[in-house]
């Protein structure tokens, strides 16, 4: 099984172990945003528990009653707050998991998302990992469960998938911790600018609906300058998402 992953840094800081603090509930005076995304089952709370040290979950979401859980670890003197989203499929917004988990990473805009994958049923887990991608771009491919696609003799190229998807991919077995300080590197290399990542964009649509988008994306770009997911905007637009109407009517988009 193929278990390197693809680090697109040329000049990567080797990890110090005793350079991560995992700090808990301790998420005052935070220099970067995480969010965890992930479908359920995909192990997405060991790998919540391994980067911050709790144990449980508390708490709920503002108005909701899905559970909100926080947490924060220090890297190389700096604070990372993690906010582990609700296990979803995917983020059309039909109940209220999908709510919370597109909301956050849409009007929340984390520094980096990390979206907990099972290495096992990738191809299960893809939907949810391009309906990210279409709205942000600085994110990582947490290839989680890595021991159970070895087991089912599954190989993974890593290198490819994160060619193909234009994000990192690190493969992890966060119950035992193998690859979490890949991860940790990498996500403060994201939020650092280290790592660049390349914008995914939906293949295969058809020209007139492609020529509606790229249009209204572009009045979105003029109305909002400093928005990064207009495309994504113009579709949910053009598809009647009325929680984005009514975001951009509130101006809350920007």
């Amino acid at each position: 099984m193929e278990s390197k992953a693809n680090n697109t840094c040329d000049n990567c800081i080797h990890f110090n172990v005793g350079e991560l603090k995992k700090l808990g509930i301790k998420t005052a005076n935070f220099d970067f945003v995480v969010a965890l995304a992930g479908n359920p089952n995909t192990g997405k709370s060991t790998v919540f528990n391994a980067l911050t040290g709790l144990r449980q979950h508390t708490g709920n979401w503002p108005g909701k009653t899905v559970t909100r859980a926080e947490g924060a670890f220090e890297y190389q003197q700096q604070k990372f707050k993690l906010i582990d989203l609700p296990g979803t499929y995917s983020l059309l917004s039909t109940s209220n998991d999908e709510e919370v988990a597109r909301n956050f990473i849409l009007f929340g805009k984390p520094t980096v998302t990390v979206i907990v994958v099972d290495a096992s049923r990738l191809e299960r887990n893809l939907n949810l990992v391009l309906q990210i991608l279409e709205i942000t771009s600085s994110a990582v491919l947490c290839l989680n469960l890595m021991d159970e696609a070895g087991r089912n003799n599954i190989k993974i190229d890593t290198r490819t998938l994160s060619k193909d998807l234009g994000i990192p991919v690190i493969p992890t077995v966060a119950r035992s911790q193998n690859g979490i300080p890949e991860l940790i590197q990498t996500i403060s290399e994201l939020a650092n600018g280290k790592i660049k990542c390349k914008r995914y964009n939906i293949k295969n649509i058809p020209n007139n609906i492609e020529k509606s988008v790229q249009v209204l994306s572009e009045e979105i770009e003029k109305e909002y300058p400093n928005i990064s997911n207009s495309r994504w905007i113009a579709f949910r637009l053009l598809e009647g998402d009325t929680q984005i109407i009514e975001a951009l009517e509130n101006g809350e988009i920007a």
